[in-house]
């Protein structure tokens, strides 16, 4: 293809990031509104990531085990381009069911409650399809020392949508008048508000997705690319993974089980849950690891996992996703939470906020991770030295325009000031990067150990900025992560590249386990949790430098 096609295949193909961030982000704004109209504990609330998220696995893992029945690529059979257009379908079915999953729904329903969670699983399950075939479709769009920029370019956009996403899902809840927390509390209760409101959003999302499957299928721009590479059985690591699911889904059934009982809320019933929480976490990471193991030793049966640049990437998306998706879903409860009754004040020492005031903090997180991206796609444009330097500051702050714009007088001018002085060191650490993806993991892996140290013991506007500015931290993190773990896997990269697509679990346990925590201890001090994902994420970048030096496939930084 030329470069100007490329260029055009391009622009269709991130129609579809579009929507994994619209989607993925309003979930931050429909927790805190499920918690409350279904009068769930903040772990239940949690299980909209596990049910969305999970899927990613589940669809990546499917596609795995029947690749490896038939001795085939299924993905590859049918195209980058099929696959998505697939994709696009089943995300318009969970879509269209909502209509009728939570037609007539009143507060306090929860069987509802699990029917949406079907329904998002389908969604999400269909962004699996959609992701493992777009990822290495833009990758392919051009030469190969400039994917991992393209893929910042389409996680831009990706981006883009997860700004807009919580603003639109809390206005057409919640309406534009402002409420205060009882007033908004008591309109619930009365079903004066109700989950029936996001009906023809999803009418309308699903059509979308069928509107974007037509134009993905008739696109005579967009080649229907297939890899070239053959696939590799890894039977060893298939039973590996199927016993990993069968843990977690052990783990998970037992959590569930205990919901019915009548000391459901007891504090051993609840050191229960959080333990089966911990054991499905080491279930992850004991696999994973025995894989790497068993494989150095006798690498047949096992592909890509005999890298250990992979099983530590592996880790390593399984923990940004993790803290990714965390951050935010919990910031919702933690903003709304009552400490200080006689003051009104949340755990931070702020004014208790209600669901609809959640949602531009919850943008604005999102929006950080848009400002990353869109900087890391700079190099796309093949700049002048002198020019990127200008951009490198330029464009972060255009970006944070665009976020200001799209919540217009959401922000106070202290906000403001103090949104802009996070971006400012991230700014820095771009500059200290100088788009070396090790070193550029390592500085901001450090940055986002130190933003959630903050938001665990500070208090007020410095907590709360501290724990937004992991967004823009987290931001450029899935590129390098990606390009680094596939880097010296050869024929295994497009095996070592769905087993990265299946680690998106991450974002349906870690939320979950954070949620469990706040339930047992108190929702300021769960986000522990997200202080050592960004441990391991500095971990990794010193495990995988020195693996990559072993194979003589890196340098310095």
């Amino acid at each position: 293809m030329s470069s100007k096609n490329n260029q055009s295949a391009l622009t269709t193909l991130v129609t579809v990031f579009f929507f994994w961030g619209f989607i993925a982000a309003s979930n931050g704004v429909f927790i805190p509104f499920c918690k409350t109209y279904f009068n769930i504990d903040q772990f239940q609330s949690q299980l909209v990531d596990f049910a969305f998220y999970g899927a990613y696995y589940l669809g990546a893992l499917f596609l795995f085990v029947m690749s490896s029945s038939i001795k085939k690529d299924v993905l590859n059979n049918w195209g980058y381009k099929t696959g998505i257009v697939y994709g696009l379908l089943i995300s318009a079915l969970g879509a269209l069911l909502m209509y009728p999953f939570i037609d007539g729904a009143q507060q306090g329903d929860t069987p509802v409650f699990y029917l949406v969670l079907v329904a998002l699983f389908i969604v999400g399950l269909g962004f699996s399809l959609q992701q493992t075939a777009a990822n290495p479709f833009v990758i392919s769009l051009g030469s190969a020392d400039k994917g991992s920029q393209r893929l910042n370019l389409a996680g831009g956009i990706n981006s883009f949508g997860t700004t807009i996403g919580p603003i639109v899902i809390a206005l057409i809840i919640f309406g534009s008048t402002p409420l205060s927390g009882n007033e908004l509390n008591q309109m619930i209760a009365n079903n004066e508000i109700k989950l029936t409101t996001v009906q023809f959003l999803y009418i309308g999302v699903g059509i979308l997705f069928l509107a974007a499957a037509a134009l993905f299928h008739f696109s005579k721009k967009l080649p229907n690319t297939k890899s070239e590479e053959e696939f590799e059985p890894a039977n060893k690591a298939k039973n590996t993974l199927i016993v990993l699911t069968i843990l977690i889904a052990v783990c998970f059934g037992l959590i569930f089980n205990t919901y019915t009982s009548t000391d459901g809320h007891s504090d051993s019933v609840e050191n229960t849950r959080l333990l089966l929480l911990v054991v499905a976490l080491l279930a992850v990471v004991g696999c994973i690891f025995f894989a790497n193991t068993r494989a150095k030793k006798k690498p047949e049966g096992w592909g890509a996992m005999k890298y250990p640049q992979l099983v530590l990437g592996m880790l390593a998306i399984f923990t940004y996703v993790g803290v990714e998706v965390t951050i935010q879903s919990n910031l919702g409860e933690l903003l709304k939470s009552v400490a200080d009754k006689v003051n009104n004040l949340n755990p931070l020492g702020l004014k208790v906020m209600n669901d609809a005031e959640i949602a531009p903090f919850i943008s604005l997180y999102w929006g950080g991770l848009m400002i990353g991206r869109w900087v890391g796609a700079i190099s796309v444009f093949n700049p002048s030295k002198g020019l990127k330097k200008w951009l490198l500051i330029l464009v972060p702050y255009v970006a944070f325009g665009v976020i200001l714009l799209v919540n217009f007088g959401k922000y106070s001018g202290l906000e403001i000031l103090l949104f802009s002085v996070c971006v400012a060191i991230q700014v820095g650490g771009f500059f200290l990067a100088k788009d070396n993806p090790i070193a550029t993991l390592k500085i901001f892996s450090i940055l986002g150990i130190i933003g959630m140290i903050i938001g665990v013991f500070a208090s007020g506007q410095l907590a709360l900025f501290a724990l937004l500015s992991g967004g823009l931290f987290c931001s450029i993190m899935w590129p390098c992560l990606f390009t680094l773990s596939i880097t010296g896997l050869g024929k295994y990269t497009a095996q070592g590249s769905s087993f990265l697509i299946m680690m998106i679990l991450g974002g349906a346990i870690i939320p979950p386990l954070q949620g469990k925590l706040a339930d047992i201890f108190s929702i300021q001090s769960s986000y522990w949790i997200a202080v050592l994902c960004f441990v391991y994420l500095l971990f990794y970048t010193f495990k995988t430098k020195a693996a990559l030096q072993k194979q003589g496939l890196t340098s310095e930084d």
